[in-house]
């Protein structure tokens, strides 16, 4: 059943021109307008807004109108040696960060803003929202910030497709980047295929399901993952298996303290579209360019990996350096997917940026 659906629910399938279903007249249309209606999402509770969620964090207004909500850490920016423009994972916040000691920061002058990205906490939505946008939305914050010409980009996990479109579109302004367990998308084209196939078919049923429709069919996702008979994300859930003893350990802790429901009720109350399905649809959906095949840009870039991580495939991340040369590659042993949770590892993406 899920399979038809998905299928009848693609673009090239709703624009063939079969005779049969022109012949149903107005009982086509009256199904077409109801699907309509069904995928629909709810409209978001923008912050601010009558009836939405009140304003609390700071925020700067960019050149489409919208609001980035943002916190700052480290040294004051005025005079920070290095400033960095931090975008959160899957789930998270402005309130994330690389949880680098303040000693470290004070050592060596690093300022760090870390924002809501758009749809996330008090970041306005952006119904457009792609990989290009994530990589503009941190230039205007930059700019609107003042932090100069050229910043520092970092990113954790899923929020790294944002320093992939700074590496893309707007490389003369980025000064280094560090990417922290990137996510991948199984479609890239020049990721081997026959490895891209052989993960993607060791998630979960669920997990594969919900990539599908965010990659094939993503006017549906919403739909698709509010109905409890279909097979959904373990992800958004929260019941992925993690392979990793320090990653399940620090999930069931958060779990049991209450700690993941409050960041999903920050990071959601505008509405979960908005956030972690527009996510999905911006990281698994088509994207205008292929990492893999990107020129060396005039800055250095860091990537770390842990090799027990059980929501990003160390093979592929490993495949993705590879073929990158440009890319200094530190692959962690014994270490999963929350890499915020290793001990010191925050100092030392620090240091090794700016040591």
């Amino acid at each position: 059943m899920a399979e038809r659906l998905l299928w009848a629910s693609t673009p090239a399938v709703r624009s063939g021109g079969g005779g049969k279903a022109g012949g149903m007249g107005p009982l086509a249309g009256q199904l077409g307008e109801w699907l309509c209606r069904a995928v629909q999402p709810p409209a978001p509770r923008v912050c601010g807004s009558p009836g939405g969620p009140p304003v609390t964090a700071k925020r700067a207004r960019l050149s489409d109108g919208r609001h980035l909500a943002y916190e700052e850490s480290g040294v004051p920016r005025e005079v920070a040696r290095y400033r960095i423009v931090f975008s959160h994972g899957f789930t998270g916040s402005r309130l994330d960060s690389l949880r680098a000691s303040p000693e470290v920061a004070e050592e060596l002058g690093v300022y760090m803003v870390a924002f809501d990205r758009a749809g996330y906490g008090e970041s306005d939505p952006n119904p457009s929202r792609s990989v290009k946008s994530a990589a503009s939305d941190m230039a205007e914050l930059a700019d609107a910030l003042g932090l100069g010409d050229k910043f520092y980009v970092v990113g954790v996990s899923l929020g790294c497709h944002a320093v992939w479109g700074a590496l893309k579109y707007i490389p003369e302004r980025i000064a280094g980047a560090a990417m922290m367990a990137p996510v991948v998308n199984y479609w890239w084209p020049g990721l081997p295929a026959e490895a891209a196939a052989w993960e993607y078919g060791k998630q979960s049923y669920g997990d594969q399901w919900a990539l599908r429709v965010s990659h094939h069919a993503p006017g549906i996702l919403h739909w698709w993952m509010e109905q409890s008979w279909l097979p959904t994300s373990t992800v958004v859930d929260n019941t992925t298996f993690l392979p990793n003893k320090r990653d399940a350990e620090i999930r069931r802790t958060l779990t049991a303290d209450g700690t993941l429901q409050k960041k999903k009720e920050m990071a959601t109350q505008q509405g979960i579209t908005e956030s972690y399905y527009r996510d999905m649809t911006v990281m698994f959906g088509k994207w205008e360019f292929d990492p893999t095949a990107l020129p060396e840009p005039p800055c250095p870039v860091h990537l770390w990996q842990g090799d027990e991580d059980g929501l990003v495939p160390v093979a592929l991340q490993r495949h993705v350096a590879g073929k990158l040369r440009w890319v200094n590659y530190h692959e962690l042993p014994g270490t999963g997917h929350f890499l915020s949770g290793v001990p010191g590892l925050g100092d030392t993406v620090l240091r090794t940026l700016f040591g």
